[in-house]
């Protein structure tokens, strides 16, 4: 999901409704704070279940709070996304098992864990769904913001 000066990234999750949409969030935020143009970052779910609803209320408060746009609606993975982007992220080991049983028998994406970015190295990105309290959101836009970063610092090298 990334080639030289422009890319393509999709982060991807159980129902794309908190982790991988703030991860597109805050990935996107990052870009333009850098200046970076030419990327398309999109989030896609593992099932269903969420196709169509919005972010998690927690997900997009988390945003407001860090003045980061959040636009974005769940989908599910496709097929034709291992081809089209460059870097497909699970947040997870799950996600990546379940990622790797979705794809095509050939693809062109990288399939990585998002978390293998985080400079201080943090490798899972938990899934603050089933929490009571915005802090899990807190916590996961702290990681995908190093994650962010770190993953553009790689490119740079």
């Amino acid at each position: 999901m990334c080639g030289g000066k422009t890319g393509g990234v999709d982060v991807t999750q159980q129902g794309n409704i908190c982790r991988s949409p703030i991860a597109e969030a805050v990935f996107n935020h990052i870009l333009e704070e850098q200046g970076l143009a030419g990327w398309e970052v999109d989030s896609g779910a593992i099932g269903s279940w969420h196709v169509g609803r919005g972010p998690d209320r927690r997900a997009v408060s988390t945003m407001k709070k860090h003045n980061v746009h959040m636009s974005h609606k769940a989908r599910q993975l496709k097929k034709t996304d291992f081809n089209h982007y460059d870097y497909i992220f699970g947040m997870d080991h799950e996600n990546i098992s379940d990622i790797k049983d979705m794809a095509p028998k050939t693809y062109t994406a990288s399939i990585e864990l998002f978390g293998s970015y985080d400079p201080q190295k943090e490798l899972l990105i938990r899934d603050p769904y089933y929490d009571d309290d915005d802090a899990g959101f807190e916590k996961c836009y702290e990681q995908c913001l190093r994650c962010s970063k770190g993953f553009l610092d790689s490119l740079a090298k």
